[in-house]
């Protein structure tokens, strides 16, 4: 079976050297004679179809920049990325992937449905399948009776809940994770880790960044450590605190943090 994620050295300079540094990215991540921020380096990686998936770093350590080259939100300076077997930029790739990013880019002048429709009919879904697709979303995220409310106008656990479910409804397999539960309460949170959880037991495959250490612990089966655009470690939780010599997964992540060179 073909992995549902395959990097093969990726690389991204962002050629823009004084609007990175005006947005306070490290001089030191820029390689001697070439110019631009080097954000990620000659990265493989592969994620196996059906897995739990975490991808954990340091802001600015190249989780974002990942991500929006598998999602073809940016171009590749060098490498190659496969989906499900397929290059990354064809159109069946795209629409196998579902993102839920960390920004909440909803549009500000369309409702919960029509956010939920329109996402439909971008990835091809005809009008009816998208209705009913759009009315299981919102069901299952308790979004039903908001289905007329504009974006602005939703709590910001309404608009975390949108994003789950607007990176769903076009049933992708795999999904991506950005922060997920970024600024939600404990409960909201708790509710997201069930429906997750659910989603990955049909067999999606889930790619989860994430700051909250015990959130990676309690979902995730595989592991990756980056910082400054390069891979320094990858395990279970349980391999990552054994490695590490750690009481726990946050402890395992400072010492590798503090063990891995610079860039």
């Amino acid at each position: 079976m073909s992995p549902a994620l395959s990097i093969r050295g990726l690389t991204k300079r962002y050629d823009d050297t004084r609007a990175d540094r005006r947005r306070g990215r490290d001089k030191r991540a820029e390689a001697p004679g070439a110019g631009g921020f080097l954000a990620v380096e000659d990265l493989d990686l592969e994620v196996a179809a059906g897995s739990f998936f975490g991808l954990l770093g340091p802001n600015g350590a190249g989780k974002t920049t990942i991500i929006s080259a598998v999602c073809n939100l940016i171009r590749l300076t060098a490498g190659e990325i496969g989906v499900f077997g397929l290059r990354h930029d064809a159109m069946e790739a795209r629409r196998l992937v579902g993102l839920a990013e960390q920004d909440v880019n909803l549009d500000r002048f369309l409702d919960v449905e029509e956010t939920l429709l329109y996402h439909g009919g971008y990835f091809g879904m005809c009008r009816a399948e998208a209705r009913r697709r759009a009315g299981e979303m919102m069901d299952v995220f308790d979004l039903r009776a908001k289905a007329g409310v504009r974006a602005p106008k939703l709590s910001g656990g309404m608009r975390r809940r949108l994003l789950l479910a607007r990176a769903l409804m076009h049933e992708p397999r795999l999904v991506i994770l950005d922060e997920p539960t970024a600024g939600v309460d404990f409960e909201l949170r708790l509710e997201l880790w069930r429906y997750i959880r659910r989603l990955h037991d049909q067999g999606t495959t889930i790619l989860l960044t994430t700051h909250y250490l015990e959130e990676a612990d309690e979902l995730c089966e595989d592991i990756a450590l980056i910082r400054g655009g390069h891979l320094i470690a990858r395990d279970s939780a349980d391999g990552l605190r054994e490695a590490y010599d750690a009481d726990s997964l946050a402890d395992a992540y400072v010492r590798a943090m503090g063990a891995a060179p610079t860039a």
